[in-house]
């Protein structure tokens, strides 16, 4: 499996086409060796509506984006009171190529220059 990027946000996390609460996102895209894309992630909202949701097998987060996303808790409890659960998702996420990375890395991109393509750079002389 190889690493994308993320993907991080804001939606609204729907259950039973139910508009629930609003919900903050931070999830990690994979591509696999048949070459789909898969992801998982963090989901944030008020305690009182995770404890609501946890567990039920129809939890959707509709991004601001526009995109639906079907969520699957991947733990069988809540740890904690925070308001936040580890999830699966699968859905409409981005193409593999439209993942940004979180390492800060950049591919390499070539400095573009006013100097015509056959220019050479002018080296300095060395003095004895």
């Amino acid at each position: 499996m190889n690493y994308l990027g993320g993907l991080r946000g804001a939606g609204l996390l729907v259950c039973g086409n139910v508009p629930v609460a609003r919900t903050q996102y931070d999830f990690d895209g994979y591509l696999s060796e048949a070459g789909e894309v898969t992801s998982c992630g963090e989901i944030r909202l008020s305690a009182s509506a995770l404890r609501g949701v946890f567990g039920r097998t129809d939890v959707q987060l509709r991004t601001a984006e526009g995109r639906l996303l079907k969520l699957r808790f991947s733990e069988k409890r809540l740890s904690s009171d925070d308001g936040a659960a580890h999830v699966d998702v699968v859905g409409e996420l981005p193409a593999a190529a439209d993942w940004r990375r979180r390492s800060g890395r950049r591919d390499f991109v070539p400095m573009q220059t006013n100097r015509p393509r056959s220019a050479r750079p002018i080296r300095a002389s060395r003095e004895a």
